[in-house]
């Protein structure tokens, strides 16, 4: 059996090279005799995998001392409220909503005080990034709140909200570690690791230390306090270990490619191919504005349903994978993070052009 070119949203793509490392490992890590999954978290093995994973993410992401790394579980659904709980000490927090899971987000902080709408593109569908360089922000709101790359939406912040002194929160789960980030411009920066990072099970957080306080809403459950999690160094409970481990080695790949800026010029190069032919399409159409247009998400028409189903239908039978776009918009959609080799956006743009060839 070959591998296919897997364009899923999520969980996604990884580096061949670290499945194949995570496969000689599997039955004996580094002379354990058993595998990451079954040795205990509080093990001398376990302690260096989790420590080197955090030292290497600091070092691609260049993390001020100043800031926590904090793996955990959850998702970035859970930070949904997490955040609030942790941060919403005037239970008031504002919101920019480019897509559903701002939307999500924005719905589960209404939960813990009172979240703001201060920006939206909902009115085009989320085709689009709103201006947000002089938003209307209540002085007493604990944070600002953002959705930095809108997987479902092909939407991408090329420029980060005024935010005028408040807080940022970030969730940049499907744009996490393909570029370079500047962490000092925010308070909180987290991300789900299953589209461009791991599997599914962990999310990383990255939160500035005076923002960890014992000072949460009242009810705060103790596992969703950022405090007891900092204080324990990620190990207050078994985390999700294999997860952690397989995050640990596209930390190490990634640096081997040669950090964030040369992953994130060869992510440039690979949307390039993707872009160039849908603007020069007659069949296939982009869906997003062109200066707002990610390089992680993908999403394309060609205007007519049954051609959309129809091309779904016969990339799989082609080799590519989970072209199908979100079920609340339709269409279709290519996820091309970082462990998608520039090869299957070669192929997948060549497939295209037979399929308009066909269809047109």
């Amino acid at each position: 059996m070959s591998r296919v070119y897997n364009f899923s949203a999520g969980p996604a793509v990884l580096p061949e090279e670290v499945l194949k490392e995570a496969a000689d490992e599997m039955l004996d890590y580094r002379g354990t005799g058993m595998s990451v999954m079954e040795m205990s978290h509080r093990s001398k093995a376990y302690d260096t995998i989790i420590k080197e994973a955090e030292a290497d993410l600091r070092e691609l992401m260049n993390i001020p001392d100043n800031y926590k790394v904090l793996f955990l579980q959850g998702g970035a659904s859970q930070q949904f409220a997490m955040i609030p709980m942790n941060l919403m000490k005037n239970r008031k927090a504002a919101y920019i909503l480019t897509g559903q899971w701002a939307k999500k987000a924005y719905q589960e902080g209404k939960i813990y005080g009172e979240a703001i709408e201060v920006a939206s593109s909902a009115d085009k569908m989320f085709s689009y990034i709103p201006d947000c360089s002089d938003l209307d922000i209540p002085e007493d709101a604990d944070y600002v709140y953002i959705c930095e790359n809108n997987t479902i939406y092909g939407t991408k912040f090329k420029t980060l909200p005024n935010t005028k002194g408040h807080t940022l929160v970030s969730d940049v789960s499907s744009c996490f570690l393909s570029e370079p980030v500047d962490v000092t411009k925010y308070g909180v920066i987290y991300g789900g690791v299953q589209k461009n990072v791991g599997p599914a099970g962990v999310v990383i957080v990255i939160i500035r230390e005076d923002l960890i306080t014992e000072d949460c809403l009242p009810g705060t459950p103790t596992m969703l306090k950022y405090k007891i999690h900092a204080d324990e160094g990620s190990l207050y409970n078994t985390p999700p270990a294999y997860g952690i481990y397989i995050c640990g080695k596209v930390f190490k790949w990634l640096k081997k490619q040669g950090g964030l800026d040369a992953m994130k010029e060869y992510n440039e190069k690979k949307a390039k191919v993707l872009y160039d032919f849908l603007d020069e399409s007659k069949l296939f159409k982009g869906t997003v504005r062109k200066e707002d247009r990610s390089l992680m998400n993908v999403p394309f028409v060609t205007g007519n349903e049954e051609l959309d189903t129809k091309f779904v239908k016969e990339a799989k039978e082609a080799g590519f994978e989970n072209l199908k776009g979100h079920r609340s918009v339709g269409g279709m959609r290519a996820s091309i993070y970082n462990a998608m080799p520039i090869e299957g956006v070669e192929k997948l743009v060549e497939f295209m052009k037979a399929f308009e060839e066909k269809n047109a």
